[in-house]
């Protein structure tokens, strides 16, 4: 048998929303010890040779001293961040004779390794999730630290792992589940920032609560049924932003797709969700906010969503919006 064969492992490479499927190969050549990766990195991605060999080697797990490639396939589309790290080193210890690669290729890997060989979250970890299983994927790999969240997501078998030697064990011992969480779908009625690990829950502002105002509140209520635009008109102190400010509770629940779509938004950031995002969330931009903070921006495949896209299903407020105070 020769010592250059090629091993593949799966992976996702996300344009904001919308997820590619990326195949990771990994081969071994005589030539000196090294590595190289091809297939359109960015810079973060291109310094993973660097964090796999130091993990493989803190994990006890030694890649070949021959001279690894990795391609990113398809090689035309652009790939960026470190969520490729986990498929890179399972892909290239496999190549390395170190794993078995027959499921490789079937279960999409998403994690980021330290050099200590830990997983980290990559950035968008549920909207990844939503794509692999768009994909036609069963099953998904991530960091144990985001396991709840990738299992919101119905239909895909998560398995969660905290270190690559724990990502490595599982293959040698032939597929076991370890950790499948429960999804955790329901969330009571509270603000969408509740939905996110670490942020302060609380009650959000209700329209029970308003004094008085009864032909505002009406027409509060005739927007959130019919899905209207609403411009509030009035002096300082008349209570327009207050109301505003109280219209997402109005508004019903989110569906199971609309709470998904929603949640995906979420994910984008750097913070894991440990729920659905169920209510309709809420957007209040500065006036002196940039256009790219507005309607959102990016660099290449990285899309970063705006106040608008955070909106998404829920309400956008422009307070302001007739003082002309507005420069974007």
């Amino acid at each position: 048998m020769t010592d250059d064969i090629v091993c593949r492992a799966a992976a996702v490479a996300l344009t904001g929303l919308n997820g590619t499927a990326v195949t990771v190969e990994a081969a071994v050549s005589q030539q000196l010890p090294g590595m190289t990766i091809i297939g359109l990195p960015d810079t973060a991605l291109a310094e993973a040779k660097l964090r796999v060999r130091t993990a493989t080697t803190q994990a006890g797990i030694q890649l070949s001293n021959r001279f690894v490639t990795v391609n990113l396939s398809p090689a035309a589309l652009p790939k960026h961040g470190a969520g490729f790290d986990l498929a890179i080193a399972l892909a290239a210890l496999a190549a390395s004779r170190r794993l078995p690669a027959a499921h490789l290729a079937d279960t999409v890997h998403l994690g980021e390794l330290g050099l200590g060989g830990e997983l980290r979250r990559p950035a968008g970890l549920l909207s990844a999730t939503v794509a692999a299983r768009r994909l036609g994927f069963r099953r998904i790999m991530v960091p144990a630290e985001c396991g709840d969240e990738a299992a919101l997501v119905p239909g895909i078998e998560v398995v969660a792992v905290a270190t690559l030697t724990e990502a490595v064990e599982w293959y040698r011992q032939g597929c076991q589940v370890t950790r499948t969480p429960s999804p955790a779908v329901h969330t009571s009625n509270r603000q969408v920032s509740a939905a996110v690990e670490g942020t302060p829950k609380q009650q959000p502002d209700d329209v029970s609560e308003i004094v008085g105002q009864p032909d505002a509140v009406e027409a509060l209520v005739i927007a959130a049924a019919g899905r209207h635009h609403l411009s509030l008109l009035g002096p300082p102190g008349a209570g327009k932003t207050m109301l505003a400010m109280r219209l997402p509770t109005v508004l019903p629940e989110l569906t199971d797709s609309e709470a998904l779509e929603a949640s995906s938004i979420a994910s984008l950031g750097g913070t894991a969700l440990t729920e659905l995002v169920r209510r309709p969330p809420f957007e209040n931009p500065h006036h002196t906010a940039s256009p790219v903070a507005i309607i959102g921006g990016g660099m290449g495949n990285v899309v970063r969503p705006g106040a608008v896209t955070r909106a998404h299903h829920g309400v956008l407020l422009m307070d302001e919006l007739g003082a002309g105070k507005y420069t974007s």
